[in-house]
């Protein structure tokens, strides 16, 4: 069983930054994704940005630019540093992990979820 566990969030204002972080435990396969999407009220979950153990990266189109995504493979550990914050940026940002099972299937895991609030 794998878990995730998420630190950071909180409520700024309009252009000031925020890191959040994760750290997945458990039986987590060597090559995996891990990311952040964002659930906001009344819109879909939208990709953030994510990165492979391989260190390939994606970051959604409304934040390039403004984010950066790290990881530490060693412990499973994520994050996203988050700059010039914008209203629109406003949700629960959630860390998820994606391996392949033995068939070649791709399995979700998901944290919690974390509350960014940006004021204008």
């Amino acid at each position: 069983q794998v878990q995730l566990m998420e630190a950071g969030g909180g409520l700024v204002q309009a252009g000031e930054s925020l890191r959040l972080s994760c750290t997945a435990s458990g039986r987590l396969s060597t090559a995996n994704v891990m990311g952040w999407y964002r659930q906001a009220p009344g819109k879909q979950r939208e990709t953030v940005a994510t990165i492979s153990s391989l260190g390939n990266i994606n970051y959604g189109d409304s934040v390039k630019g403004r984010l950066n995504i790290s990881r530490e493979n060693v412990n499973n550990t994520v994050r996203l540093q988050m700059n010039n914050l914008e209203p629109g940026d406003t949700g629960t940002y959630l860390c998820a992990a994606m391996e392949a099972d033995s068939e070649g299937a791709a399995r979700f895991y998901w944290g919690r979820g974390i509350q960014v609030t940006v004021s204008s």
